[in-house]
């Protein structure tokens, strides 16, 4: 054999043993790799495990469930970690998991970021932080006391205890059977209408209990009530209740609208309020002098023989509902009946001397007999409270100066002394045109006051000292051009408006050119001919630019006007009611985003969409809801 085929040979034999040398290699490496897998496999980690930092348990929405079987009690706090006030209390809560760890026996303490473990979160209804519960036997037990380790451990220690009961609730439940007997027999009660699944009413709950139970320990109690309206749809029915919670209060059986707070100190000083007389007794005429030579709003007396008077308890009752509105004064002195000219069985209202005028009577009285009814009485109230050019202000513009149209002259009203002349010669101006007018409420306002409001009329730069403006029916403004104001000017200004020859004064931004847009935008010389255009249903969002809930719904919203632009008869569309007035009362903005929905058949009866999940579906449900215009088609899209 020559050298050279042997020299073949053995290259051949190197080259067959190394080729075999790696994939024995490659074999072994692979089952190395397999059981490197398996060993990290093994070590995944459990997420029901209970981890421990600094002897406080971390609880979250894998492990709770889990960690609450078989315990009794557990204190756990829901914390967020941006939290200034659980930063605080972390040490002290710290402090409170290493005494009761010690206690006989132990007592697990536990916290949950509820920025993490949002179902856990939702489910104990967290709305703040920290929040401490103490979950007996799985059922939480508010705590709402000192954040102290000696009355939170004390707390602790007592539901701990083997004999410990959660106390009644303080919040009556009335059922059908129950309703008339209750409300009647009550001096005063309020009651609560609410659904099991309603948000709102999950979140009034607690605020409502510890109301109660504050309440229940006045002397004399005053006691708070809740009706499921889906079970006692009967009960609900007959004070139409059309959504939750609904409030009302009931004295003796007779119901009065509840507008006060929502949250336990609101509701505590509100029925507090509620719960005493709406009258009070005037006992010598020097209290009702000095209530006309200095008051600003018109004194209203009832003058009665005695308290047994009929008249007396038509008058109380007439009071109750209107609490809110007017301050009301009874007397059984004939001291103040003689200073008001008045008898027994009488009611006055008197305006103030500096609102008086040789124009109108000083006061009007109303003699309370067996046929005067509860409405005859606040009918008289309401028609002869305000003077005929008396004063607005923020503080009494919602309850006096609400009616439409009102005209409105505004300068630098001040009734203080050294200004008084001053003020009362322009409102004598005022009150030469107002006698002539009746069907307009007249009055007069600070310009300081008023100061945004004059800009909304293009009046703010006029130079001139007095300007006027008239707030019309369906949030309409019109503005008197600048000129040197007096009686003429006044008058000539309101027989124009009466014949309808001025032009409404409305805040807009540019019509926009193209406006073919799933979303139409709507501007406010636009708002009419869009949104109350009778031959088509809107659903309309009014939005600020800075907003961030506006800006997390603007995909969603984009998204339901593409899913309904094929819908000729229906309109999605969207405001700035920042940039644009919204020239109908009925659409009120006082938040944002705030969305209505304007059928066609009922323009100005719009629908708010109360709801606060703002998806794509939520909205299609609701519009479809209330929709006239929607084609047969709809269910197939």
């Amino acid at each position: 054999m020559s050298k050279t085929a042997l020299l073949l040979i053995v290259l051949l034999a190197v080259a067959h043993l190394t080729i075999v040398c790696r994939c024995e290699d490659e074999y072994e490496d692979g089952e190395n790799e397999n059981d490197s897998d398996e060993e990290e496999g093994g070590d995944e980690e459990d997420d029901t495990e209970v981890k421990e930092e600094n002897g406080v348990l971390v609880l979250t929405d894998g492990n709770f469930d889990t960690f609450m079987e078989g315990k009794d009690t557990v204190l756990i706090e829901f914390y967020a970690p941006w939290c200034g006030h659980c930063k605080q209390f972390a040490p002290e809560y710290e402090m409170i998991a290493q005494t009761l760890k010690e206690n006989d026996p132990p007592i697990p303490v536990a916290k949950v970021d509820a920025t993490e473990a949002k179902d856990l979160g939702s489910r104990f209804e967290v709305s703040g932080y920290p929040t401490i519960k103490i979950l007996k036997r799985g059922q939480p037990v508010d705590y709402d006391g000192d954040r102290t380790q000696k009355a939170i451990v004390a707390r602790v220690q007592e539901i701990a205890h083997p004999d410990w009961k959660p106390p009644p609730e303080a919040t009556l439940v009335l059922t059908k059977d129950n309703f008339d007997e209750t409300v009647n027999n009550a001096d005063i009660i309020l009651v609560e209408f609410y659904a099991p699944w309603c948000g709102h009413c999950k979140r009034l709950a607690p605020e409502y209990e510890k109301a109660a139970k504050e309440l229940s320990r006045r002397s004399p109690p005053i006691p708070l009530a809740k009706v499921d309206a889906t079970v006692e749809n009967e009960v609900a029915s007959r004070f139409d209740v059309s959504g939750y919670p609904t409030l009302k209060i009931f004295r003796k059986g007779k119901v009065f609208e509840y507008n006060g707070p929502r949250e336990q100190h609101g509701i505590v000083d509100y029925m507090g309020e509620q719960a005493g007389p709406p009258s009070k007794q005037v006992q010598a005429a020097k209290q009702v002098q000095e209530l006309l030579k200095d008051g600003d709003d018109a004194v209203i007396v009832g003058i009665f023989s005695s308290e047994q008077d009929a008249a007396y308890e038509t008058y109380i009752e007439a009071c109750n509902s209107l609490r809110e509105d007017f301050t009301f004064r009874h007397t059984f002195s004939a001291e103040v009946a003689k200073l008001l000219k008045a008898s027994p069985g009488q009611v006055v209202i008197t305006q103030p001397e500096k609102f008086r005028s040789k124009y109108e009577p000083a006061s009007h009285a109303l003699p309370v007999k067996d046929s005067t009814s509860v409405s005859d009485l606040q009918e008289f109230f309401k028609k002869h409270t305000i003077p005929l050019v008396g004063h607005r202000k923020p503080s009494n513009d919602a309850k006096r100066y609400a009616k439409r149209p009102l005209v409105v002259v505004y300068y630098g009203v001040d009734f203080s002394f050294d200004y008084r002349k001053a003020t009362q010669f322009w409102r004598s101006k005022v009150l030469e045109v107002a006698r002539d007018f009746p069907e307009y409420t007249f009055a007069i306002g600070d310009e300081e006051d008023y100061a945004e409001e004059l800009k909304s009329l293009g009046l703010s730069e006029s130079g001139e000292e007095v300007n006027v403006g008239i707030l019309a029916d369906g949030g309409k403004k019109f503005a008197m051009e600048p000129d040197e104001f007096d009686s003429d000017v006044l008058r000539e200004f309101i027989m124009a408006f009466k014949k309808g020859k001025l032009q409404p004064i409305i805040k807009s931004q540019p019509v926009p050119k193209n406006n073919k847009g799933a979303v139409k935008v709507v501007v406010g010389k636009t708002f009419d001919e869009i949104v109350m255009d009778t031959q088509k249903d809107v659903l309309i969002e009014f939005y600020a630019p800075w907003c961030g809930h506006c800006k997390k719904l603007e995909p969603e919203f984009l998204a339901l006007g593409k899913k309904y632009k094929a819908e000729k008869n229906l309109v999605i569309a969207k405001m700035d009611a920042t940039a644009n007035d919204v020239p109908n009362d009925e659409y009120k903005v006082e938040g944002f985003p705030t969305i209505y929905f304007a059928p066609s058949d009922g323009k100005h009866k719009p629908v708010k969409f109360e709801s606060g999940d703002r998806t794509v579906d939520a909205l299609s449900k609701f519009l479809e809801e209330h929709a006239t215009k929607l084609s047969h088609a709809r269910d197939e899209l």
